[in-house]
This record gives C-alpha cells, structure tokens and sequence, in this order.
C-alpha cells in the first residue's frame, strides 16, 4: 500500500526554551497542551476537530508513564476514534506519520495530532539504565558498556578501522550544526565551534567527545496531519507525506548485524520508492542526530554517498550554512535541543522549510524534504519525505 499524498501536514507547533529547560517549570503534559495548542492553530483548527491522536513518550516519564496517548489525551480533554502509542525510540515520530497517513487514508481518522514532550532536563531524569531491562542487556550491562554513548561509540571505532574515518570529519558536523544553530533564535548552543573545539572537548566514550554527543535538553512538539479533502479549509497550505518506512535491526549493539549499516537501508528504500523521488531532487535533509555518527552513517545508508564515504562527504563544511547539501537546518540535537526524542522535531523543521518559515536559516526554493529518524542504539528508523506544491 502507499500513501503517498494520503495525508497532508498542515500545523506544526512546538515551546521556547530557556537554557535547555522550559520556562514557567511548566509540567510535561502543560507543554504537550501548549505544543499541541499551537499546532492546531497553525492549522486554523480545535482540539474538538482532532479524531486521532498518536503519542510516544519516554519510559518513565514523570506525569505520563506506560500510557501516554490515553493520559495525554484525558488532559487534553479528546477522545480519539483512533490512537497509537508505537514506541520505537528517537524515530517513533516518523512513524507516527506513517501511521496517521494510513489511518486517514482508510477512513479511521480526519485529523491526527502528533505529540511528545519531556522535561528531562529540569527533572533530572534521564537515566538510561532505567530502560525496561532485556535479556540481551546481560552482553553488554555487567561489562561496563555506557548507554548509549558506547554503542555509538563502537560504530564509529568499526567505521574509523574499516574505512578510515577521522575524528576531524566528524566534527565537521557538529561545526556545521552549530552554525545553523546560530542562525535559530530559538536554539540552546549558539556560541561559536571549531573542529579544535569539538576535538578538545572532554572524551564520553573514545572516540566520541562531548561535542560529538547530542545535548540533554527539554522540550515538546506537535504535528497536525489532515486528509486531502480537510486541508483545503485548514489555514496554511500542505506539505504532503509523498513516501514513508520503517524498520528495526536490533535492541542490543551486540546484534546489530553491521555495525557501518542502520536500518535506514530498509526504511530508506521503502520511503524513496513510494515517493518516486530521487537522491537528487531532495532539497533539505533533517536526519537525526543523537551522536555525530549517528548522522555519518544513516547519509551512507541512505544512499547519499556510498559506504566509507560518509566522512568526505561531509567535509569542508558541505552541510553547513552556503553548503551545496543543507541539513539539519535548525541546528540539530546536537546544537538546538535534544529531549530525549528528536525525531518529531527533525518533522516540525522540515515542515517549516518547506513552508518558507525558517527565517535566516532558510534554504531558498525547498520543495522536498527528507527527514530520517534513529531510536535506541542505531535500533529502529524511519524515513519520511515530505513535498509541497
């Protein structure tokens, strides 16, 4: 089945931020209201007009725990026709695009709201080793592996040894971040970075510095998608889903079938072939950003460059602000924000780009977008290419 422009993405909506945490110490189901308060009005619609409402949240989470979509949307004060809580990590957002698209293209919703919030930081909770434990966690827990930082880090050692990746070109992205993230107002790190910086930074788990890693941040976003027939009386005009995937390798690092190779390839493909796009006629990558590896890895498996490219590719700041390959544009989890999730913020950016919105980091004649999710170790991904007329 496909559902390229099955459903249309018409508000988007997200909350400000100060120093990393969200202001007012509001609670993590007042900025999801707020977020998603703000999204439906972009859209020039109610809560009452919303039939479906798709949630993901942090294991845990204060104030919302093992059921976020009916605990959301008891707050909110909606009853949806249709829900969905997948919970694949960073990329569970993408999915829930997917998911949305399918449900209004059947007829099982009109209008569905996508949500997440977490105030990790002002909480103090992001404690990782509280993640529901499995059994392959006794491979990896009693010998000291950190998570997730040394998952990532043991990709980037596998890609160093097999192609020869250095430090340096990996920094290169998270100078490149940063610059787009001096060009967002709203972004949490704005100060001027180097290669040397991010070289000379503390070492998290060899060869990952602490500028390699994503920032620990609150924050919380909402995405409106609509069918075809209901976007023509929303407010602003649609960015349409053109193609969507998703896959998942493995929990544990110690299964991952190729360390060098996510599963990006899979969802990758699927997203590529139900768009009926090309590499080419991509205008603005958003791919998430947890580590800088992270980012390396998932431009090869999607085909960007070939295998053991990926550190060329990115060189002499081609991502960058004025580079020929626009990504990450509002200054990524590494520079912008990073609460716990990403992956619906990487949506949100891309939307805004496409609509002309972002301001100085606009990147002139964006009409398609793709934004590739990542959850867990390098687990699960999903790949989403939006368009707009």
């Amino acid at each position: 089945m496909s559902i390229k422009r099955a459903a249309a993405i018409v508000g988007v909506g997200d909350v400000e931020l100060e120093k990393g945490k969200v202001k007012h110490g509001h609670s993590v189901l007042q900025i999801q209201a707020i977020a998603a308060k703000r999204a439906l009005e972009d859209a020039g619609l109610s809560k009452d007009d919303v039939d479906g409402i798709f949630v993901a949240g942090l294991w845990g989470l204060p104030g919302i725990g093992s059921f976020p979509s009916v605990v959301v949307s008891e707050y909110l004060g909606i009853q949806p026709k249709y829900t969905d809580s997948t919970q694949i990590g960073g990329s569970a957002f993408e999915a829930h695009v997917g998911h949305a698209a399918a449900a209004i293209q059947s007829g099982l919703c009109e209008v569905a709201l996508i949500l997440y919030g977490s105030t990790q930081r002002s909480e103090k909770s992001r404690t990782l080793a509280g993640r529901p434990p499995v059994l392959t966690a006794q491979y990896e827990t009693p010998y000291g592996l950190p998570s997730p930082a040394g998952a990532y880090a043991m990709a980037a050692h596998r890609h160093m040894h097999q192609y020869g990746t250095k430090p340096e070109q990996l920094a290169e992205i998270a100078v490149a971040t940063r610059k787009w993230a001096q060009l967002n107002p709203h972004a949490t790190m704005r100060d001027h970075l180097t290669i040397e910086d991010v070289l000379t930074s503390p070492m998290i788990c060899d060869p990952l510095h602490l500028l390699d890693c994503c920032l620990v941040t609150d924050g919380a976003g909402a995405i409106v998608l609509v069918s075809s027939e209901r976007a023509k009386d929303c407010r602003k005009k649609p960015v349409w889903v053109l193609g969507q995937g998703e896959s998942h390798s493995h929990w544990s690092i110690q299964a991952m079938p190729d360390l060098t190779v996510t599963s990006a390839a899979v969802s990758g493909k699927r997203a590529f072939e139900m768009a009926g796009v090309t590499h080419d006629e991509i205008d603005v990558v958003q791919i998430y950003d947890s580590f800088t590896i992270t980012v390396l890895l998932t431009l090869e498996t999607l085909g960007f460059c070939k295998p053991g490219e990926g550190g060329d590719f990115v060189s002499n700041q081609r991502t960058a602000p004025g580079g020929d390959f626009p990504l990450n544009t509002n200054g990524g989890g590494l520079s912008y924000a990073h609460p716990g999730m990403y992956g619906i913020f990487l949506l949100i950016e891309a939307v805004r780009q496409l609509r002309e919105e972002a301001g100085e980091r606009q990147v002139k004649n964006s009409k398609i977008s793709l934004v590739a999710g990542t959850g867990g170790t390098l687990s699960s991904t999903s790949v989403v290419i939006l368009g707009r007329d």
